[in-house]
């Protein structure tokens, strides 16, 4: 099953999410991989994750979490591998996990000191500073059960808005065809090959090969300027705004660029084109 992500939108709402209260939340995809909208929220998880052997144990802590929330079928709450609260919250698209809503790096509300304790005892591996692992940890929020499951129930709302307004959603499209109505939705907006590649899960050697497969021989730029210019030709057509209004509306922020790209395409400027055609 292929499962899209709208990394824009996406970060957007939990941007907001997290300025109001102070959670952070990230999304994981159908095998347990931050798909990383963000980076570590917490100085503790910096620190924890600057070898790879944290990495790599993090890595290894998020894949099986999401291994029992699945298999459960409902929110998984655990401590992680380093000893701080998660919760696991499973996006469901016609009953199939497709990702997941993950926030933690949190402290429960028993006392700090048991807390770090307890921690110390999993973090023989650790080769770093442990003072000041230990300050980042005492710097960490801390959350009653019943915070846990308020936000809990709240972040199993928003799993059904997020579907609903498909800022992720499953298809068995080809990749051409995930490529191709990734750009018709998302023209008009400023894109990088970055970011479509994380959005669509797909590597960027990958999804170059689609976008030269897609158009004969263009790169994923010029797919999007094409697509570009097709709409500019209908606003010319049926819109009386300036033709600097119109750049701006199909994705183009520079106005001489624009005009450049349409000609190459067209083989006359904007305000020739609609002259010829008004």
């Amino acid at each position: 099953m292929n499962v899209l992500f709208n990394s824009s939108r996406l970060s957007e709402l939990l941007n907001n999410l997290q300025m109001l209260t102070g959670v952070w939340v990230n999304i994981f995809d159908a095998d347990g991989k931050d798909i990383k909208l963000f980076g570590n929220a917490t100085s503790f998880c910096r620190l924890i994750q600057s070898t790879p052997e944290g990495r790599r144990r993090c890595e290894e802590c998020d894949a099986q979490a999401v291994g029992k929330c699945s298999a459960m079928c409902k929110a998984y709450q655990y401590r992680c591998h380093a000893g701080l609260k998660e919760i696991v919250v499973p996006i469901y698209d016609q009953g199939v996990p497709i990702a997941y809503m993950v926030f933690g790096q949190l402290l429960d509300s028993s006392p700090q000191k048991l807390q770090w304790e307890e921690t110390l005892k999993t973090l023989d591996w650790y080769g770093g500073d442990l003072l000041e692992l230990k300050d980042a940890f005492y710097q960490l929020r801390q959350y009653s059960q019943r915070e846990l499951k308020a936000f809990t129930e709240i972040l199993e709302a928003l799993t059904h808005y997020v579907l609903l307004e498909g800022m992720i959603h499953s298809t068995q499209y080809t990749d051409q065809q995930k490529l191709e109505m990734y750009i018709d939705q998302h023209y008009m907006e400023k894109l990088s090959l970055r970011q479509i590649s994380r959005d669509l899960n797909m590597g960027t050697t990958k999804l170059c090969a689609v976008a030269k497969k897609l158009s004969g021989s263009g790169s994923v730029t010029r797919l999007i300027s094409q697509r570009r210019v097709q709409a500019a030709k209908r606003l010319l057509i049926r819109e009386d705004i300036p033709i600097s209004s119109v750049a701006e509306k199909v994705g183009f922020s520079d106005y001489n660029y624009f005009t450049k790209i349409f000609k190459a395409f067209e083989g006359v400027t904007p305000s020739a084109y609609r002259k010829n055609n008004v």
